[in-house]
């Protein structure tokens, strides 16, 4: 199946282009003109799209970029501490009715985190993206992740109807010995997760070595 950007550089206004539009009340043309020179995103799993899960919401289109308004997006997330489906989907619940764009379900661990952001998609009309890493290092130690572990994982989370994934592929073996001279080292914890493995092993980023395979799913 053609993606949105692969489609509107054939010159095609798709359904979700159209909405965007209209939401945007701008030319659908200008839209895909946008997603062509991939100025501009419309995260949309065509299984959300479709309304897949038992409460059958569907997916409302959102577009991201410098044409279009400025979007919120807002986080949250399970955590060993305090982990419950139906507290993540109240925190959903809340984020959209305050003018949230797009959610993020950053759990980290505590629960059925599967269960937890199927649930979450099931129910919500905005795009949910995920930082896939979160959910590999709750289910084995971060030392042992192997390529086919990641691949695995974005192929589960695309299955379960995730719009957008966080993936870092920024941080390259040869910037690790720069973060040393840094006071804060490594800001992000994906960031610093990886740079982890990347010590441990010796070896490249597996998200940037996996990019375009990532980009494939």
């Amino acid at each position: 199946m053609a993606t949105q950007y692969q489609q509107a550089v054939q010159g095609k206004v798709t359904r979700e282009i159209r909405r965007v539009a209209e939401r945007e009340r701008v030319d659908p043309e200008l839209v895909r003109r946008e997603v062509a020179a991939g100025h501009l995103v419309i995260p949309a799993n065509r299984l959300h799209l479709a309304g897949d899960g038992r409460a059958g919401v569907k997916l409302d289109p959102v577009g991201i970029g410098r044409a279009v308004t400025t979007k919120v997006n807002a986080n949250i997330g399970a955590s060993p501490v305090s982990s419950s489906g139906e507290m993540e989907l109240t925190k959903l619940q809340w984020a959209v009715r305050y003018g949230a764009d797009a959610v993020m379900d950053l759990s980290t661990g505590g629960g059925n985190l599967d269960e937890i952001r199927t649930r979450l998609i099931a129910n919500a009309s905005v795009p949910i993206g995920t930082v896939p890493i979160y959910s590999m290092v709750g289910e084995k130690p971060l030392e042992e992740l192997t390529h086919e572990d990641i691949l695995a994982t974005v192929r589960r989370q695309a299955a379960q109807g995730v719009d957008f994934f966080t993936i870092h592929a920024g941080i390259l073996r040869k910037h690790l010995p720069l973060v040393q001279r840094r006071k804060i080292a490594i800001n992000s914890r994906g960031g610093a997760l990886l740079a982890k493995w990347m010590v441990h092993h010796g070896r490249e980023n597996p998200m940037y070595e996996l990019f375009d395979e990532i980009s494939g799913i």
